[in-house]
């Protein structure tokens, strides 16, 4: 039991990647129903003139300021799910979310189906990790920015309608919740697109490897997550599939849910359906 139990912190810790990239100050979505991704060829991506990773960020970040002034409030329900490669269902809950400027977020649960043990160490753990890394220490010490990263211009790609720059972040320390990989940014709107990578440090012994894939959508012009995806070999039990899907967004508005502690008045957004890109 005890080794049975360690094996899924590992898993815990992979899940806390995720928190880590909610919690970082980016831009926030995309529109998924379009073609597959063109890519350019990087090996020979000659920047814009002048154009550097770190410049790229910074408008980013500063475009984020300037739509976190806007968004006051928000409520989504998100699934969160573990699953083998064959599809068979380890955990499963459904949960809305409601976020309240500048860094409140509320989680409450609507429904779960699976292992008790998955549900409690993996998805609890993951919401406590993401309303602490909302403030305070653990936000800034996760944050996409030049603290924290080395940044290299790598490309551009098309995601969909979205042209985007592709930067590559190299952490500057070995900390469980920074990551390597790449970042996709709307060469417009300066918003994150989507991240890939794997952990910065190794989360557990029993992880022998991680990967995630986050996928943002635009809404009223926002950016707000679409789908998180993080795919971790796990010793003795093989491949698990960790997915959030998050879904019936609703934007400053007067009471997102029945019974929401949120309110106090405002223009509502209801964000379309959405599909996965191939």
């Amino acid at each position: 039991m005890a080794g049975h139990v360690r094996r899924i912190k590992g898993v815990v810790a992979i899940a806390l990647i995720l928190g880590a990239a909610s919690a970082a100050p980016i831009a926030r979505c995309q529109s998924f129903a379009d073609p597959t991704p063109r890519e350019m060829a990087l090996s020979n991506y000659s920047a814009p003139a002048g154009l550097t990773g770190d410049d790229v960020i910074v408008r980013m970040l500063e475009r984020n300021r300037l739509r976190n002034e806007q968004l006051r409030r928000y409520s989504a329900v998100r699934t969160y799910e573990i699953r083998n490669p064959e599809g068979k269902l380890a955990a499963q809950a459904v949960v809305r979310v409601e976020y309240q400027a500048p860094d409140k977020k509320t989680f409450n649960k609507t429904s779960e189906e699976g292992s008790g043990l998955v549900r409690h160490l993996v998805f609890d753990r993951l919401m406590q990790s993401e309303s602490e890394t909302s403030s305070g220490r653990e936000h800034h010490d996760s944050a996409i920015t030049s603290a924290n990263y080395t940044f290299t211009l790598a490309g551009e790609e098309d995601l969909g309608p979205d042209h985007c720059f592709v930067v590559e972040a190299t952490p500057k320390r070995r900390e469980k919740y920074l990551f390597e990989g790449k970042i996709w940014i709307d060469a417009d709107d300066f918003a994150v697109v989507k991240i890939a990578g794997h952990p910065a440090k190794k989360p557990s012994f029993w992880i022998n490897r991680a990967e995630f894939v986050r996928q943002y959508q635009r809404i009223a012009g926002f950016w707000l997550p679409f789908r998180d995806e993080t795919s971790a070999e796990v010793k003795m039990y093989g491949k698990k599939l960790f997915t959030i899907d998050h879904q019936q967004y609703l934007i400053n508005a007067d009471s997102p849910f029945p019974g929401s502690s949120v309110g106090t008045g405002g223009d509502m957004h209801v964000a379309p359906s959405a599909k996965l890109r191939p």
